[in-house]
């Protein structure tokens, strides 16, 4: 193939990359500019075979078969509450394909290339190490595998900073030896370091480190691309790490903590907690008659979803209900904390999976004005995100910003039972005089006060 028409290709494929970008933004647009991206990935992929002379076709063929084997039904099946876990392992399988390519591209020709590219390639297995490692134990953590609360042992503190300069000085090693034995020690080292980087994050913090996980593959990427001389690749690494850096930043930013403190907060005793004890403190509750009737005759009602409608898969039903109460004129809006769920967006996708109208859908800064005068605040399956506890100093989630549901005329709290949220802590709006809970899974408890309503 003619390599001005390989160029233009790689040109069209990263154009593809970033206007799916810029339609991952928007809710109404994210379908259109995730195929938009697929498309440039398949177009990028057969160029590369058709125009790149590679060796091992046969091998690559195959290695592509078994990775579609495992990866499209993995992708199909995962059920919306496991969409982090699954972010979280393809964005480590990133990471260490990027940092094998780079040990592979040294062992074939480490001794006769620049310092330049003999750097990028330290970046990468470095970078792409942790990144796996580090994504692996995210995976754990939000699976269940291992505990989701901090992790921190004797001397992790010493341990951590001296894992990473150990890892920093072997890179400088491989720079000044060339050694493939340094190269993989380097490896190993990152691997750990991964490891620890990881493990003293909990509760709410731990998909924040999924987003900065996600950048460091990016950033590993880009460098992958200097290293094979692929400007496609240096294009594409570029905008998943300034992508995952800023969603990074924007998702500390809606926790109300510094990134330093999410990452390392556990060691002075600042990280969310994640877990936490049934609380035994009487509360008020009610049917789902008496909710149906509460918001038949309010005149404005705004529902806050958390990640408790994802386990119950209860957008369906809460849709059926928002379309109940429209019908009786009644004005309904959903209210979007940032980190709703366990992943940013997470709740916009669970919503449009129902059809929700995306003009229904208001950011927490644009529905906190509007609740002093809502009559009824339906809260499904979210905790942390609307506890006032955040208001408070000396609370994991001291600083957070939480949609202001307990300014509204009357609270309703859809639960499967008094166990706390992710960060481990009561919610002290469950006690208050105007809060009442509905208890039960979330789907049967909507699809209850729908048939109620429905009798009205």
């Amino acid at each position: 193939m003619n390599q001005t028409w390989v160029q233009i290709a790689y040109l069209v494929a990263a154009v593809c990359f970033i206007l799916a970008l810029k339609g991952l933004s928007s809710p109404k647009y994210a379908r259109r500019g995730n195929l938009i991206g697929a498309f440039g990935a398949v177009l990028a992929v057969v160029v590369t075979l058709v125009a790149e002379p590679l060796d091992h076709m046969v091998l690559i063929l195959v290695a592509i078969v078994i990775g579609s084997a495992f990866g499209v039904p993995a992708a199909r099946s995962v059920a919306m509450t496991a969409m982090p876990q699954l972010v979280a392992l393809f964005n480590g399988v990133g990471g260490a394909a990027a940092a094998i390519v780079a040990i592979v591209e040294f062992l074939s020709s480490g001794q006769n290339e620049s310092t330049g590219t003999l750097a990028a390639s330290v970046f990468t297995v470095l970078v792409g190490s942790v990144s796996f490692s580090g994504s692996v134990v995210t995976f754990l953590k939000l699976q269940g595998l291992i505990t989701s609360r901090p992790v921190v042992f004797p001397g992790m503190q010493v341990l951590l900073p001296l894992t990473a300069v150990a890892a920093l000085v072997l890179g400088v090693l491989v720079l000044t030896t060339t050694s493939t034995a340094i190269v993989f020690a380097l490896a190993a080292v990152s691997l750990l370091l991964g490891v620890l980087f990881v493990l003293p994050v909990g509760g709410a913090d731990v998909p924040i480190v999924i987003s900065l996980l996600n950048a460091f593959t990016g950033l590993t990427v880009a460098a992958s691309g200097f290293v094979l001389d692929n400007v496609l690749l240096l294009v594409a690494g570029t905008l998943v790490g300034a992508s995952g850096t800023l969603l990074t930043r924007l998702m500390a930013q809606a926790m109300g903590r510094p990134l330093l403190g999410t990452l390392f907060g556990a060691f002075s005793g600042e990280s969310t907690l994640g877990g936490g004890q049934a609380s035994e403190r009487p509360v008020k509750s009610l049917g789902p008659a008496d909710v149906a009737v509460m918001l038949a005759y309010a005149e404005r009602v705004v529902i806050v979803p958390g990640y408790g409608l994802a386990v119950a898969q209860a957008q369906g039903a809460l849709k059926e209900l928002v379309d109940l109460l429209g019908e009786r004129g009644v004005e309904v809006s959903y209210g979007i904390h940032p980190v709703a769920g366990r992943m940013p967006g997470h709740m916009n996708v669970l919503l449009a999976e129902a059809s929700v109208p995306y003009e229904q859908l208001k950011e927490m800064d644009e529905i906190n004005p509007d609740l002093p005068s809502t009559d009824v605040a339906l809260v499904v399956g979210a905790n942390d995100v609307v506890n006032p506890a955040a208001r408070n100093p000396g609370t994991p989630i001291s600083g957070m910003p939480i949609i202001n549901v307990d300014q509204a005329q009357a609270v309703v709290f859809l639960k499967r039972s008094m166990r706390p949220g992710f960060a481990g802590i009561d919610n002290e709006l469950l006690y208050d005089a105007k809060t009442q809970l509905l208890f039960g899974d979330a789907k049967d408890s909507l699809t209850k006060t729908v048939t109620a309503l429905k009798s009205l």
